[in-house]
Formats: C-alpha cells, structure tokens, sequence
C-alpha cells in the first residue's frame, strides 16, 4: 500500500486542482454548470482516482485507478482547449497549464508502468 500524501503524483495533482479553480473563477456565468463545473470535477477526479487506488490491495487494482485518473488527465486537457479556445484564459496560462497536465500524464503513465503486479 501506497501512502498517496508522499506520491509526487498526487501532490502534483492536487496543484492542478487549485490551478483548476483559480482559471474557472473568471470564467463567465453561464459556465458555472457547464466548462466551469466540468473542469473542477474533472481535475478532482485526478488525484481522487490516485488517493483510492492505494487503498486496493494489489497493485493490479491499484493501476486500474491510475487509468482512470489518467483518463481525467486527458478530459482535463480537452477542457483546457475548450477554455483557450473560447479565450477564457489567456495564450501564456493556456501554455503553462497544457505543459503542467502533459507532466501529469507523463508521471502518471511512469508510475504505472512502474507497479509489480504481484
């Protein structure tokens, strides 16, 4: 079992989570049920997904939620380019976002990879 506090996955993640809901607070209203709460729970379900694969026991199980967090990794990133594209945000966070979700999915991927299945 993982203590996912000290996963560098997690930690990342849960940074994601705050960059999630600083962008959405200036998105326009008629957001709020849509891009805005599709974003945020989205970027939740990241680090939501690590925190309860490490209570699986095994690391077979414990990889099935790395995918599924990776998955929101991916949604997350389309919503950003939904967010771009409707100039939400700017190019410049746009850029730096899209670099920090890559990273994610990369650290993600890795750490699956990286699991004994045992």
């Amino acid at each position: 079992m993982h203590n996912f506090k000290k996963l560098k996955i997690w930690n990342e993640s849960m940074a994601l989570v705050s960059e999630s809901y600083k962008i959405t607070r200036d998105f326009p209203d008629f957001e709020t049920y849509g891009l805005t709460s599709q974003m945020n729970r989205c970027a939740v379900s990241i680090p939501s997904n690590i925190s309860e694969g490490t209570s699986k026991s095994s690391n077979k199980h414990f990889a099935q939620y790395l995918e599924y967090s990776l998955g929101s990794a991916f949604e997350w990133k389309t919503q950003l380019n939904v967010a771009f594209n409707e100039n939400y945000i700017s190019e410049e966070k746009f850029k730096e976002l899209e670099d920090k979700i890559k990273q994610i999915q990369k650290m993600i991927s890795s750490f699956k990879s990286g699991l004994k299945w045992s």
